[in-house]
């Protein structure tokens, strides 16, 4: 890829980020490949100096990645500003996918300092809280669907706004096939969903990214999120109002629509 073009794309999409405005498509020469829809996203990253208070996984659930011919999720930063406390609002457009349950987990900082591989043994030591969080996903691009891995990490990893459930105390918490649900009383819509759908399961996708983070040697001071993947896929928002997510044995979420 040319760099000096990939620069001005990527100029493009923080401007659209950072102004919460909507902007033509950009070329699939740099979505339809992941690693060149990763490279962009990191260059994107690197020009913003807002904080970063976690990261996400994207393309969870199997059958997509089968699909779409890819080995494996990606993941992207997750921007401070755009993580909400249970029960806010989120503002939506016509571009917006639409909206994901998932398990997410606060970790400690001192993973950063840790040298040894990152593994299924030694991942529990550094996971503080576990939440129910729910995710409204979109782009910041005139598009819809979802054609390949690279639409959605490109473009930020196509989050929108995060909510956060009450959070529990990490003790060992099994994720392993429990069931989910996603719901607007309002329009009696009702989606139900499984944790295994996540990647094997949410800690399988928490390890993945964790792995990602090491390799890519990322370095954060602070505690932060990561954001496992949708438990019932992308469910789209039918209409305007309260939607709620819940996860047997950890609780609810809440978000208002608008």
């Amino acid at each position: 890829m040319n760099e000096t073009n990939l620069n001005l794309v990527a100029n493009k999409l923080v401007d659209a980020f950072l102004k919460n405005k909507i902007i033509n498509p950009i070329s699939i020469k740099y979505t339809k490949k992941l690693a060149n829809a990763d490279k962009l996203r990191k260059l994107c990253e690197s020009k913003i100096k807002k904080p970063i208070i976690g990261f996400k996984a994207g393309g969870t659930g199997i059958p997509v990645i089968k699909k779409l011919k890819e080995k494996e999720p990606f993941y992207a930063s997750v921007y401070k500003h755009n993580v909400l406390k249970n029960n806010k609002s989120v503002k939506i457009n016509k571009f917006t996918l639409g909206i994901e349950l998932e398990v997410c987990y606060i970790l400690k900082k001192n993973f950063f300092n840790f040298k040894k591989k990152i593994s299924k043994n030694n991942i529990k030591k550094f996971i503080n809280y576990i939440a129910p969080c729910i995710e409204v996903v979109g782009y910041r691009q005139k598009k819809r669907g979802i054609k390949s891995f690279g639409d959605l990490c490109s473009d930020f990893g196509a989050n929108i706004k995060f909510i956060i459930g009450p959070r529990k105390k990490f003790r060992n918490n099994n994720v392993k096939n429990l069931k989910t649900n996603i719901s607007n009383s309002k329009i009696k819509q009702s989606v139900n969903g499984n944790t295994n759908t996540v990647y094997i399961n949410p800690m399988n996708s928490l390890l993945f990214v964790l792995k990602k983070l090491q390799k890519d040697k990322i370095k954060h001071d602070k505690d932060f999120y990561v954001f496992t993947g949708s438990s019932v896929g992308v469910v789209p928002i039918l209409s305007k109002g309260i939607y709620k997510g819940t996860i047997e044995k950890l609780g609810s979420v809440k978000t208002k629509i608008n």
